[in-house]
Formats: structure tokens, sequence, C-alpha cells
């Protein structure tokens, strides 16, 4: 399976104490990869093959949780590496 890109809008996330909830919370989740954290645009951005009702359901407990986007990463093709 691919894995995902979900980009979640978080309206309580305004510091770093919320953020670092935010990103600790997203990290607890089975099959996340990467985690990326937007104070000013109160995003966050969570790359991986996982669960997003469980990560939902998990980043409501920090605030309000919006989905932005869900999309699926492109991995590089293996000719593209080759020089």
């Amino acid at each position: 399976m691919a894995q995902q890109k979900i980009v979640l809008k978080i309206s309580t996330m305004t510091n770093e104490k919320v953020r670092q909830k935010a990103m600790e919370a997203a990290a607890d989740i089975l099959g996340v990869d990467s985690i990326g954290a937007d104070i000013d645009n109160q995003e966050l951005t969570v790359i991986g093959d996982m669960d997003t009702s469980a990560l939902m359901k998990k980043l409501k407990k920090v605030g309000e949780v919006t989905v932005a986007s869900i999309g699926v990463v492109e991995e590089e093709k293996d000719a593209e590496k080759k020089i």
C-alpha cells in the first residue's frame, strides 16, 4: 500500500506546547513515518501508512481537528536516481 500524506488543521495549535502535544499524539499511531508542524498556519503534516481515523481520534484530544488534504506520497523512480 502506498504511503499517505495527510495535512490536518488544528485550531488550538498556537504555541510550542500544543505543537509538541500534537506531534507526540501523532507519533503514537502505528505506521507514522514523518511528522511536520507549522504553528503559523496551524497545520500538522503526517506521512506514513497509518489508520487515518485513529490519527484523527488521537488528535481530537489536543484540539479541534479538520482535514486540509489527503494524498498519496509518490515514490521516486529508480530510473531517475541513476545517473
